[in-house]
């Protein structure tokens, strides 16, 4: 298994004999409604697109996961798995395969990779974005993505999975409590999925922040709190923090075929 960080929380996974892109922002100004008063990020440092993607997987259909600019850019006819909502957006642009994963539904690629949709973030009142675990077929190893903290205890029933990525710090607003819940959240699914390696996202990278929202905003713990926290509850789990755009092989204990 092979994955590249794209900052923020955008990944380049190659497993199963695919190369995923996971939740890209790739070009231009991240905002959420125009609104760049309230909450603006660029990158640093110009990126170039990824080459020879083979499917497109998105968690949610907000910006910072289904970034218009960016999937503008991209190929309509790269195939995309998507939650619901994000399937909406990828339509309205005019891909032309798209698969939309409810919670518990699954896509195969036969032999090579599965996708399985599980709870997430909530979004508004009633509506709950999608978490995906990702299984190579071939050699049996997995990888579980949410990124918000939101945590299912269906979850359970999909142990062991070997990588996870997720926020390992708490991002909260006053009297609105976590927007992202990293720290506790994190320590929770480790103990439900015992993976060997837990990736942090939604934690920033090559890129910079500015607007109204950040006056507000309040971040607590990161990779040391982490490692202490699975330490104390006798977990091996190792924490790797990526360097963006950097790829790397997840050091994983060799297993079984299934």
């Amino acid at each position: 298994m092979h994955l590249t960080w794209l900052d923020s929380n955008s990944w380049s996974i190659e497993l199963g004999g695919q190369h995923i892109l996971l939740d890209p922002w790739l070009v231009g100004s991240l905002m959420f409604g125009n609104a760049a008063w309230l909450f603006k990020s660029d990158r640093k440092t110009p990126r170039s697109i990824p080459e020879n993607i083979d499917l497109i997987l998105l968690s949610q259909g907000l910006e910072d996961h289904a970034h218009i600019p960016t999937l503008k850019r991209l190929d309509r006819q790269i195939p995309v798995v998507a939650s619901p909502n994000a399937a909406k957006v990828v339509k309205e642009l005019g891909y032309t395969q798209v698969t939309t994963l409810a919670h518990g539904e699954t896509f195969t690629l036969p032999q090579q990779l599965e996708i399985k949709a599980v709870p997430g973030s909530p979004v508004g009142p009633t509506a709950v974005e999608n978490g995906y675990i990702l299984r190579d077929l071939v050699n049996g190893t997995s990888l579980y993505y949410e990124p918000h903290g939101y945590h299912s205890p269906t979850l359970k029933d999909s142990a062991p999975v070997d990588v996870v990525i997720t926020p390992i710090i708490d991002l909260k607003v006053p009297l609105l409590g976590a927007v992202i819940k990293g720290q506790k959240g994190t320590l929770q699914v480790a103990q439900w999925l015992k993976p060997q390696v837990i990736l942090p996202t939604a934690a920033g990278g090559d890129i910079t922040f500015e607007g109204l929202l950040l006056k507000f905003l309040k971040a607590e713990g990161g990779a040391k709190e982490m490692r202490s926290l699975l330490a104390q509850n006798g977990m091996t789990t190792e924490v790797i923090e990526p360097t963006p755009w950097e790829r790397f092989e997840v050091p994983l204990a060799q297993k079984s075929c299934i």
